[in-house]
């Protein structure tokens, strides 16, 4: 599968239908205006830091991605860029992922809509394990991963929870945060 063509259609829990697809070059100025619409919380979430701006050398990383070590998708509503969602290969079977969702799009199922994609294109990929840093008051995202349906265990450790998805396994649907 050529996952710089991944293109699919959803429909999300208020009836919508939203685009999930690869990110192109050509998504640079949609991609700026969806981080620069973001909440300066949403963007600590994120980035783990008060980022305001990106350097041309963060904005070229970000977009020109080669959908085998550094696989990124959009969710295109109504033309905007709204979210998006990246894995990126660490290390042989195991990539760290990230999503973000446009404040006012929140809890409509966008990101379980990335995740769910990122998912089936890491499995294609022979991924076996995703892995991402959470700050621990961000709940939807950790919600996101505990309804993947992947087994998943987190842990947390100084200010951060660590979560890993197995990709081979069905998790239970609930998962614990050891301290």
């Amino acid at each position: 599968m050529d996952a710089s063509l991944y293109s699919v259609v959803e429909t999300l829990r208020n009836g919508r239908e939203i685009q999930i697809r690869a990110l192109e070059p050509a998504d640079r100025a949609g991609l700026l205006e969806a981080v620069a619409g973001m909440s300066p919380e949403a963007r600590y979430r994120r980035f783990f830091a008060p980022k305001r701006d990106f350097t041309e050398k963060e904005i070229d990383y970000y977009l020109n991605v080669d959908f085998v070590e550094h696989v990124a998708l959009v969710a295109v509503l109504d033309g905007a860029i709204v979210g998006g969602g990246r894995y990126i290969v660490s290390a042989p079977g195991r990539a760290e992922v990230a999503f973000s969702v446009d404040d006012a799009r929140r809890s409509q199922g966008i990101g379980s809509a990335l995740m769910r994609h990122l998912v089936f294109i890491a499995r294609e990929a022979g991924i076996r394990e995703l892995i991402a840093e959470v700050l621990p008051d961000n709940a939807s995202m950790l919600k996101v991963f505990e309804r993947s349906g992947l087994a998943m265990t987190a842990r947390r450790d100084a200010g951060v929870v660590h979560v890993t998805l197995d990709l081979t396994r069905r998790g239970a649907g609930q998962s614990r945060i050891d301290d």
